[in-house]
């Protein structure tokens, strides 16, 4: 049986487009998300296709960075895809884990993925550093009123009061007194 996996990064993507493309390429069950590639955390739509898939299925998606975007996770995906005997095979790139040139160019895409989302964050900090530089960036702002915290605690109430009335965890509490 052939199922069909689909993502994209941000909630105002569409998926309409891979899900066209995987029922063109004979899925019967099609799982979509809208969540980071850069790891598995919270992919549960992976997760439950992960759990389901049987001996002799195909995982297909459209691209191996709809799958995963660091090697690590696509190596832990593709181990669990082995132990299952699934083959993955991608829409838009020659892979087909069936065969010895598909898992070949499953492995070089991988890491052209991986690098890809690390020159995004590189080019992301330059660009964060050079707004800063320019006093454009200054962060986010503050949502937690700091000097009210301190003090609600220097009047002597008990930090689970303080955390009530404030909004704020604990972890955030001691770190409003410690700076």
């Amino acid at each position: 049986m052939k199922y069909g996996y689909a993502r994209v990064s941000t909630t105002d993507q569409d998926l309409t487009i891979q899900k066209v493309a995987l029922e063109k390429a004979g899925c019967q069950i099609i799982r979509g998300e809208k969540v980071s590639g850069t790891s598995r955390e919270g992919r549960k739509e992976l997760e439950t296709l992960l759990e389901f898939l049987r001996d002799g299925d195909e995982l297909v998606v459209t691209r191996i960075d709809r799958l995963a975007r660091s090697m690590k996770d696509l190596q832990d995906i593709i181990n669990t895809l082995q132990q299952k005997k699934v083959n993955l095979v991608c829409t838009e790139q020659p892979i087909d884990t069936s065969n010895a040139m598909g898992k070949a160019f499953l492995n070089m895409l991988g890491v052209f993925a991986e690098f890809e989302t690390e020159l995004r964050k590189e080019r992301q900090l330059e660009g964060i550093a050079k707004a800063k530089s320019e006093g454009v960036y200054k962060g986010r702002k503050q949502t937690i009123d700091h000097q009210r915290v301190k003090d609600l605690n220097a009047e002597g109430l008990g930090v689970a009061e303080i955390m009530r009335l404030t909004g704020i965890s604990k972890t955030h509490y001691y770190r409003v007194l410690t700076k």
